[in-house]
């Protein structure tokens, strides 16, 4: 047989609830570790007086006695774990591990006895069940009854509230009332706080963040008793659970938290820790209310009758003595801030601060969490919802609890994924530190960006829609001679054969309105852009211009820089030049300011004698043709502009094509709006026609519809 035992899943009953944890017997001691809370039994083998096999409702249980009076009760075996206990119990322990079963009578009469802190109701010698006195929190007295009420325990789904017992008269010794006798009893080891006698010590007017408000805080030998203007709180110190000393970020504040199981309660509310805030700088000197022998005999020198330093000091050396329980403080973590033990977050829209500690984590203040690292499941670094400024750090529990620390600043990011990944902690999104943009990715990994993905979508459509010039729209163009129309004419091969009409009826008019409807089914094939004009090269015989005053500096200081800074690179030499230049005295900079006038000067006077000596003068830019463009394009805009300002009475026009060979009969010329060339051009056409070149003056706008009347609705004059 080995050294120790170790069983997992072992039920442990604390104020109606089962919480599992591990159990392990070994030559030394017995060791029982809560799942839920992490709070350790250990019983030393030397104490262990009885211990006892039974029946229960989870399988098979053991319940161990001591001699100091304690009473341990674990379920959950199995029925051939038995024979393995029993003999290492013989062979380390030297207690024998004794079979005994459970009353399932029925009767509610019988026997009440008192052993340690458990109440036990028996009927014929076997016990029907068992009362934690420890759980009791008050007892009251009647004529014949009893009435024990209990603590109220929220993580269990069904509470036991009260029990009464009827104690028949004459059944105590003479001169004593039964009933008092037997409340006298449930009392001296019931879990009821009664301030007797005079308080240890007392502070006056401390803070607290939870529950809020300002408590004297009064320290007896048993229990903590806060005081405030509205409330008051007594906690026993067997509910404390564990106690920290937390640094604010500024170094200037601490934070006291005292973790408490059951919690303290408030109407509703439940308070699992408190939290006093201190400054650094309150001063306190205190005297115990004992004598210095006492002090000496009952806290072993962990405490003197008179202390003197910071508040915080005091209150974390007193609260250490008398719950007996190590104070756990940051450990090696360093975070962004310089000297800060803690991260700057958010959780469930409130700020505060997460302290990463050696065995877990603890975000105070509202509302304060704890985790320990063997309840983690895992961690997962996200992409902040708001801004990329910042991530978001997600833990799970082992439960399928999941905590979520948003608004941590992108600075944080390193040390806390090197803290996670030293604790060898499991992160879901392992890798992502070493991304090459170091951008944060989605809490699930699955998951794309649907907002990314439609932007993306967009933009490739308005570049593809930038190419061409697809729109219901009428667009004022410029007029190109020579360029095809975009609008199919009547005599081309994809108009449509309504489009004609007769000459000069009422029909043309209606056929005009109709139009652009059909326009809009005309499909506009994608233009092919113009070459660019090449770029005039330039002679390398032409003077250079003047550098300025930085730059003649720059080159005569740049071996200078580079010798005194080796291996520098040349961004790195730009942005030390720039550094330098700002250092730089008012009269060195006039000094080199005037270096690069006189170099102007030059510039300009060897410019004049390239000048007239022909320099520059090889193949101007073609200035001509480009002017003569802009001039037809500007005339060509001007006569769109007058034409859409007189048609707003509602008939819109067929665009001019290209074909200015071919003039109708109607063509009559105007002084406004035509060239002179365009009128030798329209008399030589009539004088063709053999006809009359007498004409009156007509408004522009006839003159534009006569010009875009196809040639198929021109009727022969002969």
């Amino acid at each position: 047989m080995g050294d120790t035992l170790e069983f997992n899943e072992i039920y442990h009953e604390s104020k109606g609830s089962w919480n599992d944890g591990r159990l392990r017997f070994s030559k030394q001691n017995v060791v029982y570790k809560s799942s839920k809370t992490g709070k350790v039994d250990n019983i030393p083998a030397a104490e262990l007086s009885v211990a006892t096999w039974r029946r229960v409702c989870l399988g098979h249980g053991i319940k161990l006695a001591t001699s100091n009076g304690h009473v341990y009760k674990y379920d959950g075996f199995r029925d051939t774990d038995y024979e393995r206990i029993s003999e290492f119990f013989k062979a380390n322990y030297k207690v024998e591990l004794t079979e005994k079963d459970m009353c399932v009578k029925g009767w509610n009469w019988g026997t009440a006895k008192f052993s340690g802190p458990l109440l036990s109701f028996d009927v014929n010698d076997s016990s029907v069940f068992e009362i934690p006195l420890a759980s009791v929190s008050q007892c009251a007295t009647g004529k014949n009854e009893v009435t024990l009420e209990f603590h109220q325990n929220d993580d269990a789904e069904v509470s036991l509230m009260e029990v009464r017992f009827y104690v028949p008269p004459g059944t105590a010794d003479e001169g004593t009332d039964p009933v008092e006798a037997f409340a006298q009893n449930v009392r001296s080891k019931a879990d009821v706080i009664q301030a007797t006698g005079d308080a240890v010590c007392v502070f006056k007017e401390l803070q607290c963040l939870t529950p809020r408000g300002r408590y004297d805080i009064l320290i007896y030998p048993a229990f903590l008793h806060l005081h405030g203007k509205t409330f008051d709180y007594k906690i026993p110190y067997t509910t404390v659970l564990r106690l920290f000393l937390l640094p604010s970020k500024d170094q200037r504040q601490m934070f006291f938290v005292i973790s408490l199981d059951p919690p303290i309660k408030q109407g509703q509310t439940r308070y699992h820790f408190l939290i006093l805030h201190f400054s650094k700088e309150e001063e306190l000197k205190l005297t115990l209310n004992m004598s210095e022998e006492e002090v000496e005999k009952r806290y072993e020198g962990k405490l003197s009758k008179n202390m003197s330093g910071s508040l915080y000091e005091m209150v974390s050396r007193v609260m250490k003595a008398l719950v007996n329980r190590k104070i756990t403080v940051p450990g090696n973590f360093q975070g962004n801030t310089p000297g800060a033990q803690c991260i700057t977050c958010s959780y469930k829209a409130q700020s505060g601060l997460l302290y990463p500690l050696e065995r877990g984590f603890i975000y105070v203040h509202k509302p304060p969490v704890h985790l320990r690292f063997e309840e983690i499941s895992s961690v997962n670094f996200a992409r902040g919802t708001t801004t990329t400024r910042s991530f978001d750090f997600e833990v799970e529990t082992k439960q399928g609890n999941q905590f979520t620390f948003s608004s941590i600043e992108r600075e944080e990011y390193g040390k806390l994924f090197d803290f996670v990944n030293a604790k060898k902690l499991h992160i879901k999104n392992r890798g992502f530190k070493e991304a090459k943009n170091n951008e944060y990715s989605d809490s699930d990994d699955d998951q794309h960006d649907a907002y990314l993905e439609r932007m993306k979508a967009e933009g490739k459509i308005r570049e593809e829609g930038d190419g061409s010039n697809d729109s219901d729209e009428e667009t004022d163009e410029s007029f190109n001679p020579g360029e095809e129309s975009d609008v199919a004419e009547e005599y081309d091969s994809n108009a449509s054969e309504s489009d004609s009409g007769s000459g000069g009826d009422g029909s043309d008019d209606e056929g005009k309105k109709k139009k652009p409807a059909k326009k809009a089914k005309v499909v506009k094939e994608k233009k092919e852009r113009k070459p660019r004009r090449e770029k005039k090269q330039k002679d390398t015989n032409a003077p250079k211009r003047p550098m300025s005053s930085y730059m003649l500096w720059l080159n005569s200081s740049r071996e200078r820089i580079k010798s005194e800074n080796p291996g520098i690179s040349i961004t790195e030499i730009s942005k030390k030049a720039g550094e330098m230049w700002k250092q730089i005295g008012k009269e060195d900079k006039e000094e080199w300011d005037g270096k690069a006038e006189e170099a102007k000067k030059n510039y300009e006077k060897a410019m004049k004698e390239y000048r007239e000596s022909g320099g520059g003068s090889s193949t101007p830019a073609k200035k001509v043709p480009f002017l003569s463009i802009r001039e037809s394009k500007k005339k060509a805009g001007g006569k769109k502009e007058d034409k859409k300002r007189k048609s707003g009475g509602g008939e819109k026009e067929k665009e001019q094509g290209g074909n200015d060979s071919f003039k109708s009969r109607e063509f009559i010329s105007s002084e406004e709006s035509s060239s002179d060339g365009e009128r030798k051009k329209a008399k030589k056409a009539k004088k063709a026609k053999g006809k009359p070149q007498s004409r009156g003056k007509e408004s522009e706008e006839e003159e534009e519809e006569a010009m875009t009347t196809p040639p198929s609705s021109v009727e022969d004059s002969d």
